[in-house]
């Protein structure tokens, strides 16, 4: 069945609509991010080509949403993927929809993790007003980064990667995420999201004020995004309101399998025969 980028988009407004409703009842403050922002103030909407929606968090409200949303959502509707939970050791969160497919562009390790259709939620952490501590933040950020992408399966022909997550994946994580959340720093002047948004430090790294939010339309409703948002996209995507040309408009597709109607469990075994056909061509 071909599934198009809309009727994804279709999908992902509905499970928006769920986590804006628990937020809202909670107090909890979140954001439309990354592309989802530039959707809202380019488009009022998705961005036409953009198959996936983004949210973040600063650190107390992720942490505030991930206890109380297990509570306010419909198990038989969706399954909260926690960062650094059982089946998923990544360090965000995914709220992922039952009873669909939405497979990525690896392989996972773990059979078990669901790869349903998703809304990745980030959290916004404290930087360290010193230069020198920002910079290790981001530093230990890579080596997490490093940790989780490895043990999900992350596929990587870069020779330089791989030595790099073998080498990385004995380290202990508890202590490089205390320095890289810095919890204990709220009068800090910035903030980054090295955990989610881009991989370079200028494009990760905000003034606080970036956290105040506002409504915003986006498609049929209406929906939080930054107050500043003009500062938060100049960051990540310079230009932001200049479209890119044609040519460029569907590389945003994440996807080697979707189905939006029956469940990942019903292609795993299609998965295990592309990751055997894959290995076979990588020894011919």
């Amino acid at each position: 069945m071909d599934v198009s980028v809309r009727d994804i988009q279709v999908v992902l407004f509905d499970m928006l609509c769920d986590v804006d409703s628990i937020c809202r009842k909670h107090g909890i403050t979140y954001q439309l991010f990354a592309g989802s922002a530039l959707g809202a103030v380019r488009h009022k909407g998705f961005i036409p080509w953009d198959d996936d929606l983004d949210i973040a968090m600063s650190r107390t409200d992720y942490d505030r949403f991930l206890s109380v949303a297990p509570q306010e959502l419909d198990p038989r509707r969706y399954y909260l993927q926690s960062e650094f939970s059982e089946h998923f050791p990544m360090f965000y969160t995914k709220l992922r929809r039952n009873n669909t497919t939405y497979m990525e562009r690896y392989h996972p390790r773990d059979p078990q993790m669901h790869q349903g259709v998703f809304v990745d939620i980030f959290p916004i952490d404290n930087l360290a007003d010193s230069p020198v501590i920002a910079k290790l933040q981001f530093y230990l950020s890579k080596i997490v980064i490093a940790k989780c992408l490895r043990k999900r399966g992350y596929e990587t022909d870069s020779l330089m990667k791989k030595i790099f997550m073998i080498l990385c994946a004995p380290l202990p994580l508890k202590p490089l995420l205390k320095v890289v959340q810095r919890r204990k720093d709220p009068g800090s002047s910035r903030v980054h999201s090295f955990f989610g948004g881009s991989s370079k430090y200028a494009k990760s790294v905000y003034p606080r004020s970036v956290l105040l939010t506002i409504d915003a339309r986006f498609e049929n409703g209406h929906f939080s995004v930054s107050k500043n948002a003009d500062e938060l996209l100049s960051i990540l995507y310079g230009d932001y309101m200049t479209l890119p040309d044609e040519a460029h408009r569907d590389i945003k597709k994440h996807y080697l399998k979707v189905d939006l109607h029956h469940s990942y469990e019903d292609y795993l075994d299609w998965q295990r025969e592309q990751v055997i056909d894959t290995y076979t061509r990588s020894i011919r």
